[in-house]
């Protein structure tokens, strides 16, 4: 395990430990590639279930009515990042917060597996409530790990070794998603759809049942359990970094800006439908866009995240931009529908690709800026507040019943610019700024 472990990290100091308990250090092998499969797994497994791509197809195949495809994405979404302000302050009890990312991937895969029964039996309105219900538990799960996974990393794995790890395990499930995608072009074949989704989300389920089993391996030393009091004290008393925290502060603005790249995928999505595509077609061929994604920039935003995670969002943003605006272009002309699907298709991945990076870097920047006595905590504040700015920009979608999709798109693009312009003004706390 050493010599692969050093293989990957690729330095020659690759047992450095720089920011976790000493005791850790001859664990970090270990701890590195537990974390890594796990995280992994739980990726493939989300693909799977992807409120964006494959439960609307899901709804639709089950006849359930379009108002239960809209919501989709916000109840994925807020009820992962909502609660946690709360539940980070339980959190902070626990000198092993390990066993909480365990917790949430145990109920994740009884809830896909849930769902699956749901997609084999049930059609329309009924279908439509309970997928939405199952999805409003199954974010909460997701929420579980989201807050206890950063924690975890930070006590276990060294900076300078995170971006590696993440762009690892990112590139990894990109290729893993693109498989799926090509998978997807011969099943769309069979005459049972229905079969096919509930196969999607029972693998899923058994991904995060491995994956958990994976994590008991992580040997995590016992931390700081400051600040586990009474959970809504604990909240306000995590809100006030907002105030006294001015890097933080600046870091939350920036990631409020970076909506402007998570919003924009399902109006690519609306316009590569309207395209003429076929339902399945268009699944498969987004699918593999993502994993193409995924697979070929992951590895590499991950190791220029190790070296400054402000300039992977600055660069990020800044190719989403850069693509939302010639989306806008491209929308713009009548083009015949085979040229503007691949053109739309090159579009997505590309802008697949900067949403890839933004998401990595951001990462990488707050578990760097932080340390173990409030990372917790500011990836509770950064998550219930960004929850709720994107309940908020969900209403950007009344622009399109204003103006087309494309425009949409466009505007979305001059956001994207802004905030990458803004990304550069952020402190840089990569490893040479560590000391």
């Amino acid at each position: 395990m050493g010599q692969l472990y050093d293989f990957v990290t690729g330095d020659e100091d690759a047992r450095v430990c720089k920011d976790i308990p000493p005791e850790s250090c001859n664990d970090q092998p270990r701890n590195f590639f537990a974390y890594l499969v796990a995280n992994l797994l739980s990726k493939v497994a989300d693909e799977l279930s992807s409120a964006k791509l494959v439960l609307p197809w899901l709804l639709g195949a089950l006849g359930a009515p379009a108002v239960f495809v809209g919501l989709l994405v916000p109840v994925r979404e807020s009820g992962v990042l909502l609660p946690q302000l709360a539940v980070a302050a339980y959190i902070r009890r626990m000198p092993q917060r390990k066993p909480v990312w365990i917790l949430g991937a145990l109920l994740s895969a009884a809830v896909l597996g849930a769902m699956a029964a749901a997609a084999l039996t049930l059609e329309g309105a009924a279908a439509g409530w309970t997928i939405l219900g199952l999805l409003a538990v199954f974010s909460l799960a997701r929420g579980l790990c989201s807050v206890s996974a950063k924690d975890v990393l930070g006590k276990t794995v060294s900076k300078s070794r995170r971006g590696r790890l993440m762009g690892w395990s990112a590139g990894i499930a990109g290729a893993a998603t693109l498989a799926l995608g090509i998978a997807l072009g011969v099943l769309g074949g069979l005459e049972s759809e229905r079969l096919v989704y509930g196969l999607l989300l029972a693998a899923g389920g058994g991904l995060f049942l491995v994956g958990a089993l994976v994590f008991v391996a992580i040997r995590e030393q016992p931390g700081a359990t400051g600040g586990g009091g009474n959970a809504l004290t604990q909240a306000l008393a995590s809100l006030d970094l907002l105030r006294t925290d001015p890097d933080f502060r600046r870091y939350l603005i920036t990631r409020i800006g970076l909506l402007s790249l998570a919003l924009a995928p399902p109006f690519y999505v609306l316009l590569l439908q309207r395209s003429g595509d076929t339902a399945v077609s268009g699944l498969g061929l987004l699918i593999i866009a993502s994993g193409l994604a995924g697979a070929l920039s992951a590895p590499i935003w991950g190791r220029l995240s190790d070296r400054s995670a402000r300039w992977v969002m600055a660069l990020a943003a800044a190719l989403g931009g850069v693509t939302g605006i010639a989306t806008w272009v491209v929308g713009q002309n009548g083009l015949q529908d085979r040229v503007l699907t691949w053109l739309l298709a090159g579009l997505f991945l590309s802008v697949s690709i900067a949403h890839a990076g933004v998401r990595l870097g951001r990462k990488v920047y707050l578990v760097d800026m932080a340390n173990s006595d409030n990372r917790a905590a500011m990836v509770a504040v950064s998550n219930t507040i960004i929850g709720v700015a994107m309940l908020l920009g969900g209403f950007v979608g009344v622009l399109a019943d204003i103006y087309d999709t494309a425009t949409v798109i466009g505007l979305l693009g001059v956001g994207a610019l802004a905030v990458a312009a803004y990304a550069l003004t952020l402190r840089d706390v990569s490893v040479d700024d560590a000391g």
